[in-house]
C-alpha cells in the first residue's frame, strides 16, 4: 500500500478532507487538490503524515495542466470537488447557476480525469471514484428515496450535474475497462458541509461517507466497475 499515490480534488475540507485523512492512513501519497494555497497548506498540516498539497482548480485549463505535470504516476483519481450554489427548482434556475454547477460538477470532472489518465495508465491498478449524490439517480427521483420530497425538483442543477456525472462514470468505466482503470461513483448522503445550507444543517458525519470513497479507492483487481454505490456499499440504482 505504501507506494500508492491518490489526488483527491477539493481536499481542503468536507469530505475530500477526510478521504485524504483515511488514504493517508492507508499508506498512500495523498495529493491534497484545493484551488485556495493557503487553505490547502492548512488541510495537509492537519492530515500530516505523507500529504501533499497540489493547488489545483477543476475548472480553470492551466491549473489542471500545471498540477497533472507535476505527478509521473497516479494509482487513485478521486473526484470530489463539487458545488451547488442553488437549490432552486428548474423553473426558477437561472441559466449562470448551471453553467456553474456543471463547470465543476460536470466539465470539471472530464478535465481533470483526462489530464491525468497518463499517470493513472502507468498504475498497476488504477483507480477513479467520482463523488456523485443519491440525488442525481433517476430512479430514486422517479420513484422518492424516502429522503426526497414527492415530486420535488428542487436543486435542479445540482442534481441534474450528478445525473450527468453517473452517465460519465459509465462511459468512463467502459472505455476504461479494457486498461484495467475502475471507475465507480459513489452517493456519499447527506453530510454536514457547506455544500449549501441544507447539507450544513444535516448533521450527517462526513467521515463516514468518506470510508466509503476509500472503500471504492482501494477496490481489489476483481471489483466492480462502472457502478454506483452508497456509502455504506449497497448499490444505488441509476
Amino acid at each position: 500500500m505504501n507506494d500508492r499515490t491518490a489526488l483527491i480534488t477539493g481536499a481542503n475540507k468536507g469530505i475530500g478532507k477526510h478521504i485524504a485523512r483515511l488514504l493517508a492512513a492507508e499508506g498512500c501519497t495523498v495529493y491534497v487538490g484545493s484551488r485556495d494555497a493557503g487553505r490547502g497548506r492548512q488541510a495537509v498540516a492537519e492530515i500530516g503524515g505523507a500529504a501533499r498539497l497540489l493547488v489545483l482548480d477543476v475548472t480553470d485549463p492551466d491549473s489542471i495542466a500545471a498540477a497533472a505535470g507535476r505527478l509521473d504516476r497516479l494509482d487513485i483519481l478521486v473526484n470530489n470537488a463539487g458545488t451547488s450554489p442553488s437549490l432552486a427548482p428548474p423553473t426558477e434556475t437561472g441559466t449562470d447557476d448551471f453553467r456553474r454547477t456543471y463547470e465543476t460538477n460536470v466539465f470539471g470532472v472530464a478535465a481533470v480525469t483526462n489530464a491525468f489518465l497518463p499517470a493513472l495508465r502507468r498504475s498497476p491498478h488504477p483507480r477513479i471514484v467520482n463523488v456523485s449524490s443519491g440525488t442525481g439517480s433517476l430512479t430514486w427521483s422517479t420513484n422518492p428515496n424516502p429522503q426526497f420530497a414527492p415530486g420535488s425538483g428542487g436543486a435542479a442543477a445540482y442534481r441534474s450535474s450528478k445525473a450527468a456525472l453517473n452517465a460519465l462514470t459509465v462511459l468512463y468505466a467502459q472505455t476504461l475497462a479494457e486498461q484495467g482503470i475502475k471507475v465507480n461513483a459513489l452517493a456519499p448522503g447527506m453530510r454536514a458541509t457547506d455544500l449549501n445550507p441544507r447539507a450544513a444543517a444535516a448533521g450527517g458525519d462526513p467521515a463516514e461517507a468518506a470510508r466509503g470513497a476509500v472503500r471504492l479507492a482501494l477496490l481489489p483487481d476483481d471489483g466492480p466497475t462502472g457502478a454506483f454505490f452508497s456509502w455504506d456499499g449497497t448499490p444505488v440504482p441509476w
